[in-house]
């Protein structure tokens, strides 16, 4: 990359601005369930929405969060270049992790680094969410799914996109890793709950948190 310069601070800023949007908060106090930082696992992205029991409402968080990546992304490459789009891409996940508004308690990106890695490269998009099925699909933990779909990103940006993606796959792979820090000791432990799994069955004590 580039040497970098007050335009790539600015997309770095719009970015992070709007990643911490926190759409499964808003979304949930304005159709009167209350606040979801209080519900499930505290969590304010779509996997929690989910078990307020409504479906729509987890849908419309998944695609806002990963809408809002994408947007930091293409806006800031549309105007100012690749580079700064995928500063602004970035910094959309840190946004989301760590928003300003919520005290830095936020989600875990992935929903919004799938929507980065799309606008980044198709390709790389494409072959992430097609991992994130597999695995899931697999061994049914959807926190090893979005770890193993991140993971790989960088590996598919390589052969599939241009150095500068493949670095910011790699950054945004480490930063899953280290927010679900707490996943990966509960997968190790056989102690983290499977897709569809009842709430109160014995056998998955703690609720897996994959957004």
């Amino acid at each position: 990359m580039d040497a970098l310069g007050p335009i790539h601070g600015l997309a770095a800023l719009v970015g992070y601005g709007l990643g911490s949007v926190p759409f499964g908060l808003v979304l949930t106090r304005l159709a009167g369930i209350g606040d979801i930082r209080t519900m499930g696992s505290g969590n304010i992205g779509a996997t929690n929405v989910l078990r307020t029991g409504n479906k729509f409402l987890a849908f419309l968080t998944l695609v806002c969060d990963s809408g809002k990546g994408a947007a930091a992304a293409f806006g800031a490459m549309h105007f100012w270049g690749l580079e700064a789009g995928l500063i602004a891409g970035f910094a959309a996940v840190v946004g989301h992790n760590f928003p300003i508004w919520l005290k830095f308690r936020g989600g875990k990106g992935v929903a919004t680094t799938l929507g980065v890695l799309l606008v980044a490269s198709g390709y790389v998009g494409i072959a992430a969410c097609a991992t994130w099925l597999l695995v899931a699909g697999l061994f049914r933990y959807s926190s090893l799914a979005a770890l193993g779909a991140l993971a790989a990103a960088p590996f598919y940006a390589e052969f599939l996109a241009t150095r500068p993606v493949t670095i910011m796959a790699g950054a945004l792979a480490v930063l899953a890793i280290i927010r679900h820090h707490e996943n990966i000791g509960r997968l190790l432990r056989g102690e983290e709950t499977k897709i569809g799994a009842r709430k109160n069955d014995p056998a998955d004590p703690k609720p897996e948190e994959p957004e």
